[in-house]
C-alpha cells in the first residue's frame, strides 16, 4: 500500500520539477513533469481498486498521542468517496497540465503557472484524502490562496481585482467553516471523520443560542459548513468570485471548473452522515442549490461573453449539484461532479483553442449566414413528444400520483425518475433544432439518447450508490432526512413538468413561425429581466455599495475611537 502515498506526491515533484532548474531548460523540464502527473492517475486507478476490493485506508504521518505540537493527526483517510475523487482530480489535472505545456509555451511566467498548476493538482489530492476535518481545512484554505496566484497575469488590472475579490469573499466562507469546525470539537470533542459521525448520531446535543430558541447540535455544525461549501462552490449570493475570476488563463478555469469548485459538493459528501442528521440543513441546501441552478442558467442565456457563458453554466451546474444533496441524492451529486467535471473540463480546453484561434484569425469565427430554415418534421416532433412527455409522464403518475406503486423510498425514486425524465428532454429538446439531417436520424438519436439517458441514471441509482454507500439503510435514511412535505413536493414536480410541456409548445411555435400572443406588460416585464440577468442582477454593484457602506462606518468608528484617546 506504500504507492497510495506517491500519488499526491507525484504531482508535488512535478512543481518541482518545473520550479527549480535554468530558465533556458524549463520547456523541457515542463514536458518531463507531465510523467510524474501521468503516473498519479494511475496509482489513484490502483488505489480505487484496492479501496473497492480491500475497504478503506489509513496512514498515519503524525499522531498528538506521541507528541504534542499539533492537536490533531496528520495522514490520508482514503475510502471509496477519496478514491473516486482522486480518480477524476488526477485525470483531469493530467489532460490540463499537458495542455497548458503549449497552450502557456513562450509565455514570460511559464515555469511559475505550470509549478501552481501541478502544486494545486496535489493541494486538490490532499484535500480529498484528508484524515480528519481540520487538515481538510487547512488544505481548503491552501486552495483559496491559489485561486489568487492562478490568476497569472497580475499586471492587468481587472485580473488583479478578479483574484483580490475572489480571495475576500471566499474569507466569508471560510471563517463559517472555521466557526463549525471549533464548534463540532467542542460539542463532540473529535476531528475525525467516523469518531465524529458515531458521537454525533450517539449523543445528540441541543444548543439554545437565545432564550426561547433551541437548535440541534448537527444543524449549528453543518450550517457552518455549509456556508462554507457555499462559497467555494460558488452557490447564490456568494457566486460573484466565480465571474470575476474569468480573466485567468483559460486551463486555469479548466482545472477550476472540474477540481475546485466541486470542492462544496466533495464537503457535503464526505459528512453526509452529519447532514442526514439535520433535515433544516437538507432543506436549506435544497432550496440554495434550486435557486443557483435557476439563476445561473437564466445568467448564462443572457450573457454575450464565452468564458462568462461556460462560468455561469458551471455556477447553474454546481446548484444542480447541492441541490441534489439537498435532496438526499449524495450519490447522484457525486456522479453529476464527475460528469460535469470531465466535461466541463474539455469544453474549457476547446474554449482556450477557440479564443486563440480568433486571435490570430479577426475574421474566426466566420459569420454564415444559412439559408431559411425548415419546419420539424412530423415524424421528428412525434418522437420527441412522446419520449419526453407521454412515457415519462405515463411512468411518473403511474408510480407516483394514480396508483401510488411504493418505489424503493417514495420521494427518493421519484427524483431519480424525475432526473431522468428533465435530463433527458433537455437532450432530446437540443435534438429538435437539427435542420440538415434526415427526420428518421434525428427520431432514432433521439430514442438512443433517452436509452443513453436512462441507463447512466439506472447506473447511478444501483451500481454507483451501491458502491459508494453500500449500506442500503444508510441511503434509506438519508432520502428519510431530505424528504419534503408531500404537497410541496407534489407542486413541485408538476411546475417543472408544466414548463417542460411549455418548452415543447414554444419551440413548435417557433418552428411553424407563428408567434404566441403575450400582453404588453407581459413583453415589458421580460425586457427589464433580460437587462437585469445580462447584468448579473447588480450584485457587483451590491456588494460594492455594501463594502463602501462598511468602510465608511469603519473610518468613523477609528476617527471616534482617535477622539477618546486624545
Amino acid at each position: 500500500m506504500s504507492f497510495i502515498i506517491l500519488v499526491p506526491l507525484l504531482p508535488l515533484l512535478a512543481s518541482l520539477i518545473t520550479l527549480i532548474g535554468r530558465n533556458a531548460s524549463g520547456h523541457r523540464r515542463a514536458k518531463i513533469a507531465a510523467y510524474p502527473i501521468g503516473a498519479a492517475f494511475l496509482g489513484a486507478l490502483m488505489t480505487l481498486w484496492l479501496v473497492a476490493t480491500q475497504g478503506p485506508v489509513t496512514i498515519r504521518f503524525y499522531d498528538p498521542a506521541s507528541l504534542s505540537m499539533l492537536a490533531f493527526p496528520i495522514g490520508f483517510h482514503i475510502d471509496r468517496l477519496s478514491a473516486v475523487m482522486m480518480a477524476l482530480i488526477s485525470a483531469v489535472g493530467t489532460i490540463i497540465y499537458i495542455y497548458s505545456v503549449g497552450y502557456m509555451h513562450q509565455d514570460p511566467h511559464e515555469r511559475r503557472y505550470l509549478t501552481l498548476i501541478a502544486f494545486t493538482t496535489f493541494v486538490l489530492l490532499c484535500m480529498v484524502s484528508s484524515a480528519n476535518l481540520m487538515m481538510l481545512f487547512l488544505l481548503w484554505q491552501i486552495l483559496s490562496y491559489l485561486l489568487y496566484l492562478l490568476a497569472h497575469n497580475h499586471a492587468h488590472e481587472a485580473t488583479l481585482e478578479g483574484a483580490f475579490g475572489t480571495f475576500t469573499l471566499l474569507r466569508v466562507g471560510d471563517v463559517a467553516f472555521m466557526a463549525g469546525i471549533v464548534l463540532a470539537h467542542q460539542l463532540y470533542g473529535t476531528l475525525e471523520f467516523q469518531t465524529l459521525f458515531t458521537k454525533a448520531i450517539e449523543s445528540p446535543v441541543t444548543l439554545t443560542p437565545l432564550p426561547g430558541i433551541e437548535i440541534g447540535g448537527a444543524t449549528a455544525v453543518t450550517l457552518l459548513l455549509f456556508l462554507g461549501a457555499m462559497s467555494k462552490s460558488a452557490q447564490f449570493p456568494l457566486h460573484i468570485w466565480l465571474p470575476r475570476s474569468l480573466y485567468a488563463p483559460t486551463p486555469v478555469h479548466a482545472l477550476l471548473h472540474a477540481g475546485i469548485i466541486n470542492a462544496g459538493g466533495f464537503l457535503i459528501n464526505r459528512l453526509a452522515p452529519l447532514y442526514g442528521l439535520s433535515s433544516t440543513t437538507l432543506h436549506v441546501a435544497f432550496v440554495v442549490g434550486t435557486l443557483t441552478a435557476v439563476l445561473g442558467a437564466t445568467m448564462m442565456l443572457a450573457q454575450n461573453d464565452i468564458k462568462k457563458t461556460l462560468g455561469f453554466s458551471t455556477i447553474g451546474q454546481m446548484g444542480y449539484m447541492i441541490m441534489e444533496c439537498g435532496l438526499g441524492a449524495f450519490s447522484l451529486a457525486v456522479f453529476h461532479l464527475i460528469a460535469h467535471g470531465l466535461f466541463k473540463a474539455t469544453v474549457f480546453l476547446n474554449c482556450g483553442n477557440v479564443i486563440h484561434k480568433a486571435r490570430r484569425e479577426p475574421a474566426f469565427p466566420h459569420a454564415d449566414h444559412p439559408g431559411e430554415e425548415e419546419g420539424f418534421s412530423r415524424l421528428t416532433w412525434a418522437t420527441g413528444f412522446i419520449t419526453t412527455l407521454l412515457i415519462p409522464l405515463l411512468i411518473l403518475l403511474v408510480t407516483h400520483g394514480v396508483l401510488r406503486v411504493p418505489l424503493l423510498e417514495s420521494q427518493g425514486a421519484v427524483i431519480f425518475l424525475f432526473f431522468i425524465w428533465i435530463t433527458s428532454s433537455q437532450a432530446i429538446l437540443t435534438l429538435t433544432r437539427l435542420r440538415a439531417v434526415a427526420s428518421w436520424k434525428v427520431s432514432s438519436a433521439m430514442l438512443l439518447t433517452l436509452l443513453f439517458v436512462v441507463f447512466i441514471y439506472l447506473f447511478a441509482v444501483g451500481s454507483f450508490t451501491a458502491f459508494l454507500y453500500p449500506n442500503p439503510k444508510e441511503v434509506a435514511s438519508y432520502f428519510q432526512a431530505a424528504a419534503l412535505p408531500n404537497w410541496l413536493f407534489d407542486v413541485i414536480v408538476v411546475m417543472a413538468t408544466l414548463m417542460t410541456v411549455f418548452g415543447w409548445w414554444y419551440l413548435y411555435m417557433r418552428a411553424h413561425g407563428r408567434t404566441m400572443w403575450v400582453s404588453t406588460w407581459m413583453e415589458d416585464t421580460r425586457d427589464r429581466l433580460y437587462v437585469l440577468f445580462i447584468n448579473r442582477l447588480y450584485t457587483d454593484e451590491i456588494y460594492q455599495k455594501f463594502g463602501q457602506m462598511v468602510m465608511r462606518v469603519a473610518h468613523r468608528f477609528d476617527k471616534r475611537q482617535q477622539g477618546w484617546s486624545q
